[in-house]
């Protein structure tokens, strides 16, 4: 997969087809380490599901809402463990943790075990929120979220209409599929068991996330190149010194 450290693809008017081919299959691998890197890929998806899944899976078996707490939050400091042992990034399993205690922290105050899943699906709704508000107000959060990864952090929003308007599409996306989610799950905590509510949470955590993430990628994939801002910076201060020499 190609890095995201890598310049983004340019057209040039003059090229044959077969470098503007080659241009736009790179600007696609660029966007999707892109986007693997922002949303875990894989790791991150596995991290994403297991404490809940353990969590139903127990309470499915003993209908014990403490070892069936403490075994989700264990296994959520493992994965933070086993990552900062293989010194690779922390953010997304840190993620998981504190919502895992949160989950874990109502439950055991309410002592109703459906209550574990309860500020994940509020931050889902937030975030469904979030979503859609920004995109509406002209600063599509997944402008926010993508920007800097590829290193183009705002310039999106004045200097390249056309990713703006794919972040803006991005965002909506994401904003109506977790809101689709959030219209089932919450009907499911007032009338369902913990285990029906559970069992549908967990199979509802990959798929609307890989449908976002696709769509994501075929509206980015058909956007501009990004404006890389740093390399703009390095340029410009190299220029400086150039400059300063000369004199």
């Amino acid at each position: 997969m190609t890095s995201i450290d890598k310049p983004a693809a340019t057209t040039d008017p003059n090229a044959p087809e077969g470098a503007d081919q080659q241009s736009a299959a790179e600007a696609k691998a660029v966007t999707e380490a892109a986007l693997f890197e922002a949303f875990g890929g894989v790791r991150g998806m596995v991290e994403t599901v297991v404490p809940g899944l353990l969590f139903v899976t127990i309470f499915t078996i003993n209908k014990n809402l403490h070892v069936s707490a403490i075994a989700a939050l264990a296994v959520s400091f493992l994965l933070v463990a086993v990552r900062l042992i293989r010194r690779d990034t922390v953010k997304h399993a840190f993620s998981g943790v504190f919502g895992v205690a949160f989950g874990v922290v109502f439950a055991m105050m309410t002592g109703n075990a459906k209550d574990f899943y309860l500020p994940g699906m509020l931050y889902t709704l937030g975030l469904a929120l979030a979503y859609i508000g920004t995109s509406v107000a002209g600063v599509p959060l997944m402008g926010l979220i993508l920007g800097p990864v590829f290193k183009e952090n705002l310039s999106w929003r004045t200097r390249n209409p056309g990713r703006k308007s794919a972040y803006t599409k991005a965002s909506y996306a994401w904003g109506f599929i977790l809101l689709a989610k959030c219209a089932i799950l919450f009907p499911l905590y007032w009338w369902a068991d913990t285990e029906q509510l559970g069992w549908v949470l967990v199979s509802l955590k990959i798929p609307p996330f890989l449908l976002a993430v696709y769509l994501t990628w075929v509206f980015l994939a058909k956007a501009p190149a990004p404006i890389d801002v740093f390399a703009e910076m390095e340029a410009e201060e190299e220029a400086e010194r150039a400059s300063r020499e000369q004199r």
